[in-house]
């Protein structure tokens, strides 16, 4: 199993879903875990409370990925909080379906800020915390830069930048021993994909149909690939991108 014993990690929009799993995921393999969320401060709480009470170090901290402010205090409560930085998780990330003549400007921008910028400002500001023996960058993709499904063309055009921002910045972090890989998920149920109305809908069967391993994935599918990915036993991957669909692609 990855040992993350000593390490400090950060996952950005880790109050439910995808991020919550992994945050409980790297807990468990041992490294201390500063929950981040916009919002929802109750389910930050839930899940600092369920990582220190199987035994782990945990801590929440708001912030919007999206504005320079926030990313700044939240590595500062970090380091105040943990003494440095390991690991950076950027999973904060929002989408709204819709076909391509309902798109607005204000959607667009909505979905950039948070999905591209955050995880560029985050990156920006976490570098400045790694140590001199470096550390590992997780950005949280989507297969959706793959399979271009219909009526999603802002959120895969924001997943497409995740894919291009992984390898520009694993070629530009590599000489601070920074590596920076990406996670794609496929279809997830979560809260998200629950409040959007995705499952038990036309989507989700065509979703699955598309899935070799025939169902939808859950947040613990993907947190031990992230584990993986924090660990010195990923140490010779920079600039990956990981399918984590179950076979979609």
């Amino acid at each position: 199993m990855s040992d993350l014993t000593g390490k400090v990690a950060v996952v950005t929009g880790a109050s439910k879903g995808i991020g919550a799993g992994i945050a409980k995921g790297l807990a468990a393999a041992g490294a201390a875990v500063v929950v981040n969320y916009s919002s929802s401060r109750e389910g930050a709480d839930r899940v600092v409370s369920e990582i220190v009470g199987a035994g782990g170090k945990a801590i929440a901290v708001q912030g919007d990925v999206s504005k320079a402010a926030d990313v700044k205090q939240l590595f500062k409560a970090t380091k105040d909080a943990f003494g440095g930085l390991d690991v950076l998780v950027n999973n904060a990330g929002i989408y709204q379906f819709a076909p391509l003549e309902a798109v607005t400007e204000d959607e667009f921008h909505r979905e950039f800020n948070t999905n591209v910028l955050g995880l560029i400002l985050a990156t920006q500001e976490a570098e400045k915390y790694f140590s001199p023996a470096g550390g590992s960058v997780i950005n949280i993709g989507s297969v959706a830069s793959r399979i271009s499904p219909p009526n999603t063309v802002v959120y895969t055009a924001t997943k497409g930048a995740v894919d291009a921002i992984t390898g520009v910045l694993s070629k530009e972090l590599a000489p601070k021993k920074i590596r920076v890989n990406s996670i794609n998920p496929g279809g997830v149920e979560t809260e998200g994909t629950h409040t959007a109305g995705v499952i038990g809908s036309e989507f989700e069967k065509q979703m699955v149909a598309q899935t070799p391993l025939g169902r939808m994935g859950q947040p613990e599918d993907i947190a031990p690939i992230a584990v993986f990915l924090a660990s010195d036993a990923s140490g010779w991957l920079t600039g990956e991108i990981l399918l984590a669909g179950g076979g979609m692609k």
